[in-house]
């Protein structure tokens, strides 16, 4: 997770992170890939209450208020605020939208 701060978190990545984390519980647990049991019995046996993806946006929230306050270069690259000309087609996801989808309106 070194680095997460600077990562767009978009849905199908969301769920990737999602499901490494619950083979990384079912492997610590020692759960066999054939067992039937549901995620949630493996998230109460591991007596688990945060989420990967749940940290790594307090994590990016914490940096982004950090950048937010400094006002540098940092500030104009993660808010979009520069100069230039824009790329074709669709425009990548900033840091910031992924934020504001997460917080809600």
């Amino acid at each position: 997770m070194y680095g997460c701060e600077a990562w767009t978190i978009s849905k199908q990545i969301q769920n990737k992170l999602e499901a490494t984390e619950m083979w990384f519980l079912r492997r610590m647990l020692r759960i066999p890939w054939n067992a039937k049991k549901t995620n949630e019995r493996v998230l109460n046996e591991a007596n688990k209450r945060r989420s990967l993806v749940r940290t790594i946006r307090k994590r990016q929230a914490t940096f982004l208020g950090h950048v937010m306050r400094r006002g540098k270069l940092e500030h104009l690259v993660t808010t979009g605020k520069f100069d230039g000309k824009r790329s074709r087609g669709r425009q990548r996801e900033k840091i910031i939208d992924g934020l504001a989808t997460w917080l809600g309106p």
